[in-house]
């Protein structure tokens, strides 16, 4: 008895670290692209609202990826969602290094953005789920450090593209060596994931269960709830306001300051380096003042800092992207976790916010261009701001249940 259960424990101890090594390669994959994307636009002589319209390929491919990944995962298991994810995502980095530097067409870098954004989808889903699984069977809340694990090697790849551009070494060369280690490590680590049977026992205890007084509500029925709208709306702020820096931020110090661009590529590190930390911190100011007070101080923290960005010399927007970074930490993640708050709606409710939220995705981009192509790309950040005042009025949305306040 005592040996199984030391078995069991070292296999999902195992899980876990894989579960971490996934998430980091997510990371850097997807800051593998950003951090070239002002040599791509210098490169392909792109204006700010071309290269929005560009961008909104990698957040179509990700709409699209995300409900594809839940038949696969179904079919397929975690590891099986996030081969074919990692595959997408590969083919999708090699399509857009040959467009850049060979084809120097913007086609070409939109299809395998596309690629890539609907690789990225499947491998969210996939990653996600293996963790929740290895979540619920060590029985200790570890989720949130997945997603910091993201957010590390997010900042680990931007400091490597910081150092590519400096060295002006071609984008194609780049991207070809760092899919290849990113696939290398995650095919590794994926081989350490739960056999398929525990991800289907647990989907079937959670299918199985049904609310007091029979079934649960469907999925549809969640849209017309007041509370989880305003979640949804909340959680888009978050993302509109992370997915602005990781795309524009570098972009906006090149082009706002006269910056070369590895200096621009360094404040994206700057801002995804300050989010990995709120991450990391940030769950031990929400176990003890709540989900209001915190967020409401983040949010107030990265409006300022997007201002600094915005209205400062270099060096104070340094700390601005320092500032915003920790400020739009736990938006995202607080969404989730209020949608959820709810065991018996938590599926149809996240579902709901999670495609509000990564609406923002999609609007984004092509937003920020407009007002790029029109202000400049450095006073097009002032939106962050406008749209920080938003989440405020709706942050009492995610107050936590009576039993569960601090």
């Amino acid at each position: 008895m005592t040996q199984q259960l030391t078995l069991s424990t070292a296999r999902l101890v195992a899980a876990r670290n894989a579960v971490f090594i996934v998430f980091a390669m997510n990371g850097m994959a997807f800051a593998t692209w950003a951090s070239r994307i002002p040599d791509v636009k210098q490169t392909l002589g792109l204006t700010a609202g071309q290269l929005g319209v560009t961008l909104l390929a990698l957040s179509v491919g990700s709409i699209l990826g995300l409900p594809a990944s839940g038949w696969v995962s179904q079919r397929l298991g975690a590891a099986g969602a996030v081969r074919i994810g990692l595959a997408s995502t590969a083919v999708g980095q090699v399509i857009v290094g040959l467009g850049v530097d060979v084809a120097g067409e913007r086609a070409v870098v939109a299809a395998g953005l596309f690629a890539v954004g609907l690789g990225v989808g499947v491998w969210d889903v996939g990653m996600n789920l293996e963790g929740a699984t290895v979540e619920r069977r060590l029985e200790r809340n570890i989720m949130p450090r997945f997603h910091a694990a993201f957010s590390g090697g997010t900042v680990v790849s931007a400091l490597i593209g910081a150092l590519m551009a400096w060295r002006e070494v071609p984008v194609t060369l780049h991207l070809l060596v760092s899919t290849a280690v990113i696939v290398a490590v995650c095919l590794w680590a994926i081989r350490s994931f739960l056999p398929h049977a525990w991800e289907a026992e647990e989907a079937g205890d959670a299918e199985g269960a049904e609310a007091p007084g029979g079934p649960r509500p469907g999925v549809l029925s969640a849209w017309t709830e007041p509370r989880t709208l305003l979640i949804g709306l909340l959680t888009l702020v978050a993302a509109f306001t992370e997915g602005t820096a990781n795309d524009w931020v570098s972009v906006a110090f090149v082009e706002g300051y006269e910056l070369p661009t590895w200096a621009g590529v360094l404040a994206f590190a700057t801002f995804l380096s300050f989010m990995t930390l709120g991450r990391v911190l940030g769950t031990g100011l929400l176990d003890r003042y709540g989900r209001v007070p915190v967020l409401r101080v983040m949010f107030v923290g990265a409006g300022l800092g997007s201002l600094l960005v915005v209205f400062g010399n270099a060096p104070l927007a340094y700390l601005g992207a320092a500032i915003w970074g920790v400020g739009v930490s736990l938006g995202f993640p607080v969404g989730m976790s209020a949608a959820a708050d709810d065991p018996d709606r938590a599926a149809a409710r996240i579902s709901v916010v999670a495609t509000i939220g990564y609406t923002a995705f999609i609007a984004g981009p092509p937003l920020l261009g407009f007002l790029g192509d029109h202000f400049g790309i450095l006073r097009a950040l002032v939106a962050v701001g406008a749209m920080l005042l938003v989440a405020l009025l709706v942050v009492p949305a995610v107050r936590e249940p009576e039993g569960r306040r601090p």
